[in-house]
């Protein structure tokens, strides 16, 4: 399979690439330059023909939908709307059949944290930018899998853990290795239906203190929540 990931300047896509690279044909993307390992291609997602060129003979997109750290309040807005519509019209027409968006747990966070918040409780983003893009960025894709001709599977992500002892100071706690299972699964999930679909799995690791309940990431992506394996 050959698999588009972007914002690979950031931490996570980076470390999903490696693991991926071992069984696909990985294509990298950013809108800054990155020293990747691999094959990169530049790109600012503007609706133009470079964004064709990027999504031609893709067979999936893993899209990154949080927030680079450095970047400033309206870059964030702009990425997660703009250029993520960019990218998925650029890969309905290029015939891409799924994107695995990646979101965030925190625009679910503003609930009691006594509820059992499934993926059928609506998302409560606050303004912050961190929350409110990323909230955008699947409104983006829930409209385009509904309208265009491709799937979307969105994963919201829980606080990525890289090291064992930093998952206790979070209730949505998710070990590197559970989130790239999360997104290998998603990528080879078999779907059989007629048109393109829409997709939500709360992903999390099942630390003593988890708050966000991932029976349906279990029952039908297969994910193995307390799975500590190397990635």
């Amino acid at each position: 399979m050959r698999i588009l990931i972007t914002s690979v300047s950031q931490p996570f896509p980076q470390k999903l690439a490696t693991s991926l690279r071992r069984d696909d044909d990985i294509l990298l993307t950013d809108r800054v330059p990155v020293s990747a390992n691999g094959n990169f291609v530049q790109c600012d997602l503007n609706h133009d023909p470079t964004t064709h060129d990027l999504a031609r003979g893709v067979d999936a997109i893993v899209h990154w939908g949080q927030v680079d750290p450095g970047s400033d309040d309206s870059d964030p807005l702009d990425f997660q709307t703009r250029c993520t519509y960019n990218l998925l019209w650029a890969a309905a027409e290029e015939g891409v059949s799924r994107c695995v968006y990646l979101s965030s747990l925190h625009i679910m966070e503003s609930y009691d944290e006594e509820l059992e918040v499934n993926e059928y409780w609506k998302p409560r983003p606050t303004t912050d930018v961190p929350q409110l893009s990323t909230h955008l960025g699947e409104c983006v894709c829930r409209e385009f899998s509904r309208e265009r001709k491709i799937d979307v599977i969105c994963l919201r992500l829980g606080n990525l853990v890289w090291e064992e002892g930093q998952a206790a100071q979070s209730s949505s706690a998710l070990f590197v290795e559970n989130a790239i299972q999360a997104v290998r699964n998603a990528l080879a999930l078999d779907v059989h239906r007629a048109k393109p679909s829409w997709r939500i799995f709360h992903i999390q690791s099942a630390v003593p203190n988890a708050r966000f309940p991932t029976a349906a990431a279990q029952q039908i992506l297969g994910l193995s929540p307390a799975n500590r394996s190397r990635s």
